[in-house]
């Protein structure tokens, strides 16, 4: 069992009082704001991946502009596309998020500053948080041209900042096809507010979001 299901699992078995009544952060950056802005029309959809995809799909479910946020898989074959075997850091999958979004109000580029200043460590490899594999690597996955050439050159951008002192692990992945995750993971943070994991390393992204993207922020959970 991986360090989240057991976290999860043993927190089923303790009183939410056991756990600190706020948490911070474990970093947020100051991600710089892209130089190259997307250009695009209509309702777009993008897929990003940052660690545990609760947070992130959290992170995103609070953005304005996006009207669908869906935690799922992307990398691997659907013969392998569970939770189970995708914990197992075997499967070529990372978790991942769906974002559907109007660029009208929120732009690609903006969604991606969002997920490095309070989703996402780019310079870590195959881990994020307190989870560790392959399966919690940070990844962009562009599913248009645009997408894919805003993506490169912000990690580009990042790399050359000086904000992180250490070099970039994130990739620009191919798209491949995206899974939906299983029902009890989807809307999981909105469904599980006192979860202890939540509360621990997910809950504070969204309040780094609201302080430091309050033009962004969206009360209210837009769920997928």
């Amino acid at each position: 069992m991986n360090i989240k299901s057991l976290f999860a699992a043993t927190m089923l078995s303790l009183s939410v009082c056991a756990l600190p009544a706020t948490a911070s952060a474990e970093e947020v950056f100051d991600a710089p704001v892209a130089a190259r802005q997307a250009k695009e029309t209509g309702l777009q959809t993008a897929i990003f991946a940052g660690g545990c995809f609760w947070g992130i799909e959290g992170i995103f479910s609070h953005t304005r502009g996006v009207t669908s946020a869906v935690a799922g898989y992307h990398g691997g074959n659907s013969g392998t596309a569970t939770y189970r075997q995708v914990s197992s850091g075997m499967t070529e999958h990372a978790e991942a998020v769906r974002v559907t979004y109007d660029p009208s109000v929120v732009r690609y580029d903006q969604l991606l500053q969002i997920l490095f200043s309070v989703g996402a460590d780019p310079t870590l490899h195959n881990r994020q948080g307190p989870d560790r594999g392959p399966q919690y690597r940070a990844a962009i996955v562009p599913v248009t041209a645009e997408q894919r050439a805003v993506a490169q050159a912000y990690v580009a951008q990042m790399e050359r900042s000086g904000v992180w002192d250490k070099p970039m692990a994130v990739k620009v992945e191919k798209h491949r096809r995206f899974y939906e995750a299983e029902a009890n993971h989807q809307d999981y943070m909105l469904n599980n507010p006192n979860s202890g994991y939540i509360r621990r390393w997910d809950a504070p992204k969204v309040e780094a979001l609201q302080e430091h993207f309050p033009q962004l922020y969206r009360a209210r959970f837009r769920t997928g």
